[in-house]
């Protein structure tokens, strides 16, 4: 006969296990769940939203008004520094005065939202505005009334812009400048496309700010860039009916279309052009190689072989305290201080592929003329059929994770929407990416300036051979006693 106590122990366990089993359901369910976003338009606003389970919301707008777009250096950046700022002086009773928009101070929205604990920030990259907060799910009215608020209402004064907007412009230059990696990466984006996505994401030490930049000239620029064409609203953790309650009651003060105070800039096809700039500076060396990749998922211009391209490089391990196994991390082992990442950066209809290393100037030199080695070992064909099951999965991962990301999610949806009319959908993108074969990767290559793509196995059958065939982008920053010339390390500019 069983003991009464066994029976217990048994019963509390299975209850135990019962608990947990729902529990794992549970969570396998959300996590199972489409991270698609619904779409929609409100008073003729974009905009796009996925209700995630939780108890906080994120509510973006995204503008068409990163560098790319913008007409005279330093507009992106300065309506960027303008959105959301706090006057730390505004405290003294003699810049009590001045607000931040036409109905509340900064001091109040800062007051406001620390009241409610939500938080806002704002930022531009080479297409994109991004003005945004994060806050408790039952605060959406508040905030999409601020965002609303601040992106038609915003005042924009000359007292203001000189003596807080540029001023932060300044920091960030410097800081730009002080980066070697974030200096060469800038370059190279230069050398590639020139104009456009070519231009600098902050203005140089150089760039006569005063002839271009004035509170009128800004004031104007914000019609341009948050008419209601011109940008979407995204967000994550909110009722898609709700959403666009308030989108319909807060939005309505912009301009349907930009008016034509300015010439539209950016709006051509991007061109890849490649070729080589060398940039002295003494706090670190990087080098940047960089060939033409693929545009955005919501793009025509999307190839996900490119992105299985750059995790079969790779070149930073996904395991700490490993080298990797990764094409560059076995080509370059021997070289330690030499530091390597592949990346694809992904824009509207262009994309660019990029190898950095940074580190020991010495041992870039040696690992530059490595990575090519391992381009041209692959353009060979030296590939293995695991080499390329795993490329396939890390791009995967990559690609969705980055998906899920909130901030990346919210960009890429709302530009997908104001480019092109479609929401960045992370299941489609994984299902895209699944379906890479190898033959496909082996002609991803496409010789800049000709329709040229590879289609013959045995002749022109791999993967990197049309990238060395056509011209490289290579930047080189630090010491250029030492670190090597495109043409040293075999590549054509």
């Amino acid at each position: 006969m069983i003991p009464r106590a066994a029976l217990a122990r048994n019963g509390q366990r299975a209850h135990q296990w019962q608990t947990r089993s729902n529990y794992r359901r549970c969570l396998a369910t959300a996590a199972s769940g489409s991270f698609s976003y619904e779409t929609g338009d409100a008073g003729g606003v974009k905009f796009a939203s996925r209700d995630l389970p939780g108890p906080t919301t994120h509510l973006a707008v995204v503008a068409k008004a990163g560098t790319r777009y913008q007409p005279l250096p330093g507009f992106s950046e300065g309506l960027e520094k303008f959105s959301f700022k706090v006057r730390i002086l505004e405290l003294t009773a003699w810049f009590a005065g001045p607000q931040n928009t036409w109905k509340r101070s900064a001091l109040r929205i800062t007051r406001e939202t620390e009241l409610l604990g939500g938080e806002y920030s704002s930022y531009h990259s080479r297409e994109n505005l991004v003005i945004g907060a994060k806050f408790l799910r039952d605060d959406l009215p508040y905030f999409a009334e601020l965002i609303g608020e601040v992106i038609s209402q915003t005042k924009y004064t000359a007292h203001e812009l000189h003596e807080e907007v540029e001023p932060n412009m300044d920091l960030s230059r410097k800081e730009l400048l002080g980066n070697p990696i974030e200096f060469a990466m800038n370059s190279a984006h230069g050398v590639a496309f020139h104009r456009g996505l070519g231009t600098s994401l902050h203005p140089s030490s150089s760039t006569p700010m005063t002839k271009y930049l004035n509170e009128n000239r800004l004031r104007q620029y914000s019609r341009i860039a948050y008419a209601k064409s011109n940008f979407a609203v995204v967000a994550n953790g909110a009722d898609h009916q709700e959403l666009s309650k308030w989108i319909n009651e807060f939005f309505t003060e912009l301009d349907q279309s930009p008016p034509q105070d300015f010439p539209s800039t950016g709006t051509e096809p991007t061109k890849y052009y490649g070729g080589e700039e060398r940039i002295a500076h003494d706090s670190g060396n990087t080098m940047v190689i960089a060939f033409p990749g693929s545009g955005s998922a919501t793009g025509s211009s999307y190839r996900p072989e490119s992105q299985v391209l750059a995790a079969l490089l790779g070149g930073q391990s996904n395991i700490k305290w490993t080298p990797g196994f990764s094409l560059l991390s076995k080509a370059t082992a021997a070289y330690p201080q030499a530091h390597i990442t592949t990346a694809h950066h992904t824009y509207s209809d262009a994309g660019l592929l990029t190898i950095s290393m940074y580190g020991n100037a010495d041992q870039i030199r040696q690992a530059s003329q490595e990575v090519v080695k391992a381009i041209k070992s692959v353009a060979a064909g030296n590939v293995s059929k695991e080499e390329m099951k795993k490329a396939v999965a890390t791009a995967k991962f990559k690609a969705l994770e980055s998906g899920q990301n909130m901030n990346t999610g919210i960009e890429l949806t709302g530009a997908g929407l104001v480019q092109g009319g479609q929401a960045f959908q992370i299941d489609e993108l994984g299902k895209s990416i699944d379906t890479v074969t190898e033959d496909q990767v082996k002609k991803v290559g496409f010789v800049p300036g000709s329709d040229l793509r590879l289609a013959d196995r045995d002749c022109s059958s791999k993967v990197a051979k049309s990238l060395l065939d056509g011209r490289a982008t290579v930047s080189s920053v630090g010491d250029l006693y030492i670190l090597p010339f495109a043409e040293e390390i075999g590549l054509n500019v």
